[in-house]
């Protein structure tokens, strides 16, 4: 790593070594200790230095590896018949951002992947099919494309395609990498496979995914939202109606995130997510902030600038944008607008007091481009 001329100052670690030392050092060795100034300028950096890649995942190249795998593995040997998504600077922990873990799940109709919990937040994006479905903790939850469902930490969860369905494929967002690093994580299968549930279908949604309003005596004492499945549907309606009204934000364009309707916060303890919108032509300015995202593309094509890297993508495809690097999005079309769907650790970015936000300073706001991937 070359050496940051910032470091040559009063309040930084600057100790030339010579033979005494090095001694020394090795006598601290011993003793499994060592002296603070030499390492100290590398664990207190300047800014955040991500660990991760950005990276995209191209539907038109992923979606038929998924599909390969329904004749080779069976869910209740495989678990969850997923093909993750591997960062390549974060292969020894399997995650596809930072500390956050994603995959691609696939299920035929009448297939179901028993129940089991762990200490891991999970979220699911549903990519294509119709008739899938989840058990939350007992709530029985329908799924169609576009739709997003929350599997919060220490839930019981099970997820399959009723008989009547499709082939189904939905993103696994899941904060795993975090939770293993934290040496926190607990997995259990459930001791009947399978819950019992005599909860309504989409009671979930029913009661609590109206807009502007709470249900007077239903009570809510759990952590994470009572509202577990939030629908294409309203999602998008929803973008629109704020888009009449709003010039939007610089960075994001219309962006609204997902809220747990009870408390108005995130709907999980670790794991946030959004939906923001491009309109027809948009193209937002440049900036960064701690935490990691990971993009999922609902609707439209357009391409992201990311490290002055340009990242061009179309409906289905993912990608990663980690911590403190620029990033700006435009939509392709001049016609039509386009969607993204995001989740991120900004929530434990928000609690730990972490997060921090700027604009770029410089071409009014864009990057110079200096390649493609």
């Amino acid at each position: 790593m070359s050496k940051d001329t910032r470091d040559d100052q009063l309040g930084r670690a600057r100790v030339m070594d010579n033979a005494a030392l090095n001694a020394y050092y090795e006598e601290l060795a011993g003793l499994e200790t060592g002296a603070l100034w030499t390492v100290a300028n590398d664990i207190e950096p300047w800014e955040p230095i991500p660990h991760s890649a950005p990276t995209i995942w191209r539907s038109r190249d992923l979606r038929p590896k998924v599909l390969a795998a329904l004749d080779l593995v069976r869910p209740e040997d495989a678990g969850r018949r997923v093909v993750y998504l591997r960062n390549p600077k974060r292969r020894e922990v399997s995650a596809c951002c930072g500390w956050l873990f994603s995959g691609i799940q696939v299920m035929r109709p009448g297939e179901i992947a028993s129940a089991h919990s762990h200490a891991a937040s999970a979220l699911r994006f549903i990519m294509e099919g119709a008739r899938a479905f989840t058990v939350v903790h007992g709530h029985r939850i329908t799924l169609g494309a576009r739709d997003f469902v929350i599997t919060p930490n220490g839930t019981w969860h099970e997820h399959g395609v009723l008989e009547d369905g499709e082939t189904s494929m939905w993103q696994d967002g899941l904060d795993i990498p975090l939770t293993n690093a934290l040496e926190a994580n607990f997995y259990a299968v459930h001791p009947d496979n399978f819950q019992n549930s005599n909860l309504p279908w989409d009671a979930s949604p029913a009661i609590w995914g109206n807009p502007g309003l709470l249900p007077v005596k239903e009570e809510w004492g759990a952590f994470y939202s009572p509202l577990m499945k939030y629908t294409w549907d309203k999602t998008y309606e929803g973008l629109q109606n704020y888009a009449a009204v709003t010039d939007g934000d610089p960075f994001d364009g219309v962006i609204m995130r997902f809220v747990n309707p009870a408390t108005g916060g995130h709907p999980m303890a670790t794991m946030g997510a959004a939906m923001q919108l491009l309109r027809a032509g948009e193209k937002t300015k440049a900036h960064r902030h701690t935490g990691n995202v990971i993009y999922h593309v609902a609707k439209g094509s357009g391409h992201s600038v990311i490290g002055g890297v340009r990242y061009d993508w179309q409906e289905k495809d993912i990608f990663c944008v980690p911590p403190w690097l620029w990033h700006e999005h435009s939509n392709a079309s001049e016609k039509d607008d386009a969607v993204l769907f995001q989740f991120n650790d900004f929530p434990v970015m928000e609690k730990l007091k972490f997060y921090r936000e700027e604009a770029f300073p410089e071409n009014n706001g864009h990057q110079e481009i200096t390649g493609q991937a």
